[in-house]
C-alpha cells in the first residue's frame, strides 16, 4: 500500500497576506513546496512580482497577485473575488500583513496607535470576514493567523502597548471565528511567533541591549531562523490539524514557557 503524504496541499488554493517579504514570503514558499496553488497578497507590486516569478521557478506552482491593502476593506473584497474568479476556491488563509514600531505610551500618537490596530488587528479581521464567505460556502477551510508571543506576554522595558494590543485581539478573534464557523469545517487557529529577523524586526534587533534581552528571556538564547515557522504552518494547513481549531500556538524557543 502506498504511503500517504499527511502534509500533501496539492492543487488546495492558499491566501497569504504579507507575501511581499518576511514571514509571509516565507511560508508563501513552503506551501507552494507542498503543492498549494497561490494568491500573494500585499502592497509592493514589484515585490509580488519577483516573488511570484520565484516560487513558479523554483516550485512549478501556479501563482497569482493581488496589490491589496489589508486595512482597504473594498480592497480585500475585490482580491479575494479575483482569487475565486481564477481558482474558484479558497481553501487556506495565512494573514501575515503586519507592522512593527516600538513607542512608549505617553509617547504615541492618537494616529500611530490607531494605524497599528487598522493593520495589526483589523487587516486579519478584513481578510478572514471576507474569504470566511467563500470558505462557508465550501464548507471548509483552514485560517491561520500571525499572531505574536505578545498576545500573551510582554517584552520588559514595554513601548509595544499598540502592537501587543493588537496581537492580543488576534488570539481572541481567532477563537471566535474557530467558534463561529466551526459548524462549517473552517478551523482557524494562530501561531506566536517569538522574534525572527525580518524587515519589520531588524531595527529593533539592531537596538543596543535587545540581543541581551533575547538572551535573558529565550531558554533558546537566540533569534527564530528562516524556516522555523514553516512545520507549523503546514501542520495546521493540512487535513492533519482538523480537530485543532481555536489555538494560539507559540514557536518561540520557550520564551512563553518561563
Amino acid at each position: 500500500m502506498a504511503k500517504k503524504d499527511y502534509f500533501d496541499l496539492t492543487d488546495q488554493v492558499a491566501v497569504i497576506t504579507g507575501a511581499s517579504s518576511g514571514i509571509g514570503y516565507q511560508i508563501a514558499k513552503a506551501l507552494a513546496n507542498q503543492g498549494a496553488k497561490l494568491a500573494l497578497f500585499a502592497r509592493r507590486e514589484e515585490r509580488l512580482i519577483a516573488n511570484k516569478k520565484e516560487i513558479e521557478d523554483e516550485y512549478g506552482v501556479e501563482v497569482m497577485y493581488c496589490v491589496t491593502d489589508v486595512t482597504d476593506y473594498d480592497n480585500v473584497a475585490a482580491s479575494v473575488q479575483a482569487v475565486v474568479d481564477k481558482f474558484g476556491r479558497i481553501d487556506i488563509l495565512f494573514n501575515s500583513a503586519g507592522m512593527g514600531g516600538n513607542i512608549p505610551i505617553l509617547d504615541q500618537s492618537q494616529e500611530q496607535w490607531d494605524k497599528h490596530i487598522a493593520v495589526d488587528l483589523g487587516g486579519i479581521y478584513n481578510c478572514c470576514r471576507e474569504v470566511g464567505k467563500v470558505m462557508i460556502k465550501q464548507h471548509y477551510g483552514r485560517i491561520i493567523n500571525v499572531g505574536s508571543i505578545h498576545s500573551r506576554v510582554i517584552f520588559p522595558g514595554g513601548g509595544i502597548s499598540a502592537y501587543s494590543a493588537a496581537k492580543g485581539g488576534v488570539m481572541n478573534l481567532t477563537k471566535n471565528i474557530a467558534v463561529e464557523w466551526g459548524e462549517y469545517g473552517i478551523t482557524c487557529n494562530a501561531i506566536g511567533p517569538a522574534v525572527f529577523e525580518t524587515e519589520l524586526t531588524v531595527d529593533s534587533i539592531e537596538m543596543d541591549g535587545f540581543m541581551d534581552l533575547i538572551n535573558a528571556y529565550c531558554p533558546l538564547h537566540r533569534l527564530g531562523k528562516p524556516g522555523e515557522l514553516d512545520g507549523i504552518v503546514i501542520y495546521l494547513a493540512s487535513e492533519c490539524s482538523s480537530f485543532c481549531t481555536g489555538q494560539l500556538i507559540c514557536i518561540d524557543g520557550g520564551w512563553t514557557a518561563i
